[in-house]
């Protein structure tokens, strides 16, 4: 039988008569055993999709497919799992029930691991690889995972989808948030098994047992220096450079700041001090600087603020709260920003690199202080012009006539 043109098909009935038919694709040479399963398949090249739903008009190449969609309208879900009674369709209810039996029926090719669903072996794929799909539109990075490129982008767009419900501090991640809520909560959920001290974070606790053991878990993989902290060897190992002057840095945001200079054109800048912006909401905020406008006011003292956090802050200072500790000395705080930077004593922490020699300081203050070594700037004046606030306090202390009563 020779090729039949329109329907794209033609079987091959000459090898017996107990042999199933044949039908191969015109197009890609895929050989089916029916005739529909061609028709179907046939779409995929075509486009076409004749099944289209009532409610949205949405349109599907297969019949199942709609109806799977269907259930988004009707929410209809009519098999429950015998474990633990959710509902699901019937192709999601078989993928939950490998949660309960723990089988996981695909496996990688190279080092052999194994997993419960189809995509997370493909995500995995790609550590082998070295495949990075999702590519940032601002920036050129590029990912392995749809999660991460979102998570990216938000340093961008200066987006904080989840908020704090207790002092509205926002943040780009969930796990951001989940840890600051325990400084709220006082949850610790992280113990340590030689003296029972808990922790609110299981990153704390890892330093807390460096005392016992007097081990730094983290070494350098070039030079073998060791560390007790990750974001250590991170920040020693220098990852982030700048594509387009080859500059190195230990942490993203510092090659982030770098990169501003590279920029011809700085967008949302503030048309007062012309200092740059990632989201018109940080631009509007700064710019209550220079109109002076303090929209939020204590109810106590009636004192104003040109930030919501800003009066959250101010109010701890009439009842006092310190909602804040440490976790190593139990010293407390007022402000997270306070408990951040003090934080920093302990873990060594340096995240602020100066971009133009490359020195590393514990607090942006530090940094701003050490920019003035390379600038010149001396913003604080008596008689003479000084580089530091506490300079000229010190220089200033000969010129005051300490008055004595006899």
């Amino acid at each position: 039988v020779g090729r039949c043109e329109q329907n794209h098909y033609f079987p091959v009935s000459d090898m017996g008569r107990n042999t199933k038919k044949q039908f191969p694709c015109s197009r890609c040479g895929k050989v089916f055993g029916y005739k529909d399963s061609l028709l179907r398949h046939i779409r995929c090249h075509t486009g076409e999709k004749p099944f289209s739903c009532p409610i949205c008009g949405r349109q599907f190449r297969e019949r199942g497919n709609m109806g799977q969609h269907m259930v988004i309208h009707t929410g209809e879900k009519r098999f429950s799992c015998s474990v633990c009674d959710q509902r699901f369709s019937w192709r999601n209810l078989r993928r939950h029930m490998r949660y309960h039996t723990g089988e996981k029926p695909y496996s990688c090719s190279v080092c052999g691991k194994r997993f419960s669903q189809r995509p997370n072996l493909i995500r995995h794929m790609r550590c082998h690889s070295g495949e990075k799909p999702f590519s940032c539109s601002f920036c050129d990075t590029s990912f392995a995972v749809r999660s991460a490129l979102v998570n990216h982008m938000r340093i961008h767009t200066g987006e904080k989808p989840f908020s704090c419900l207790y002092c509205e501090k926002s943040f780009t991640q969930k796990g951001g948030l989940k840890k600051h809520m325990t400084v709220h909560t006082g949850e610790k959920p992280y113990s340590c098994p030689v003296c029972d001290k808990s922790f609110s974070q299981k990153a704390n606790l890892t330093y807390h047992f460096s005392v016992h053991t007097g081990q730094k878990q983290f070494s350098c993989s070039v030079c073998d220096k060791r560390f007790t902290w990750q974001s250590q060897v991170k920040s020693h190992n220098k990852p982030y450079s700048c594509f387009k002057c080859g500059k190195e840095f230990g942490h993203q945001r510092s090659v982030q700041r770098h990169m501003m200079s590279h920029e011809d054109q700085k967008p949302l800048a503030c048309p007062v001090c012309k200092k740059n912006f990632r989201c018109s909401s940080e631009l509007e905020k700064h710019m209550r600087i220079h109109t002076g406008e303090k929209p939020f006011s204590c109810p106590v003292c009636e004192n104003r603020f040109s930030r919501r956090e800003s009066v959250i802050r101010h109010m701890r200072c009439h009842t006092g709260e310190k909602p804040y500790s440490c976790s190593f000395c139990l010293k407390r705080f007022r402000c997270n920003q306070y408990i951040v930077t003090h934080m920093r004593s302990h873990t060594g922490e340096k995240p602020f690199d100066c971009s133009s020699c490359g020195k590393s300081f514990c607090s942006k203050s530090k940094l701003t202080q050490h920019i003035r070594v390379h600038t010149g700037e001396k913003p604080y004046t008596c008689s003479d012009p000084f580089s530091q606030s506490n300079s000229d306090r010190t220089h200033d202390s000969p010129h005051r006539k300490e008055t004595v009563q006899l």
